[in-house]
């Protein structure tokens, strides 16, 4: 389980591909202390496993091929940025929310402005996931823990502190730009719940429906 909170970012150094099975090596900036081989840390936001570089320098992990296939770490190219987060240690703090580190869709970013001191950024809603987008509501991008400001059928917009946007690796990122999506955890239970409660009544989760239910 992770965060959302960033703890350093990272570049791309390689990636290869065998059969189902691959690695992706990356640099991290700021390095990591007492790893161990097979931990997890999340990179962009995806769950990948620890193989090599336990000692200090670049990190290489094991990636499945539908992990490539699933998420922006298939199609970066080499030096990009991505960021990184170990896994949540179970005396530590929560300071952002339940994060899997499984990506649910990619999504393009649609525009990008500057407000005040903050960034607004625009980003597409994947089909089918518009059930677990709530006003104020939790969205991992890319791994990082942030608040939904506004939802519409086809996009949704976030803002990021200055602290985030220089600290993290979307200030490398412009429209068009591919980044990772996960959905808050409990927004899915709790519409896994509901669609099972009322499935003889409806194939769907409606916003009436989680409303109705005390959820909106």
């Amino acid at each position: 389980m992770f965060t959302g909170l960033v703890e350093t970012t990272g570049i791309i150094l390689s990636r290869k591909m065998t059969g189902d099975a691959g690695k992706i090596t990356v640099e991290p900036h700021k390095p990591f202390t007492g790893l161990e081989a097979g931990e997890s840390i999340a990179v962009n936001g995806a769950c990948l496993t620890l193989e090599q570089g336990m000692n200090g320098g670049p990190l290489t992990f094991h990636v499945m091929r539908e992990t490539f296939s699933r998420t922006n770490l298939g199609s970066l190219p080499f030096g990009s940025a991505v960021n990184m987060e170990r896994a949540l240690a179970a005396n530590g703090r929560l300071g952002g929310h339940i994060v899997a580190g499984h990506v649910d869709a990619t999504a393009k970013i649609l525009s990008l402005h500057q407000h005040n001191s903050d960034m607004e950024l625009e980003i597409e809603l994947p089909e089918g996931l518009r059930e677990y987008f709530v006003d104020k509501g939790s969205i991992t991008v890319d791994g990082i823990s942030l608040t939904l400001e506004a939802v519409s059928e086809t996009s949704f917009r976030i803002g990021l502190i200055p602290t985030t946007w220089r600290e993290t690796a979307i200030h490398t990122r412009k429209p068009g730009d591919i980044v990772n999506l996960e959905t808050d955890l409990i927004g899915k239970y709790v519409v896994s719940y509901l669609s099972r409660i009322n499935r003889k009544q409806s194939s769907s989760v409606t916003m009436e429906m989680l409303a109705g239910a005390g959820f909106l």
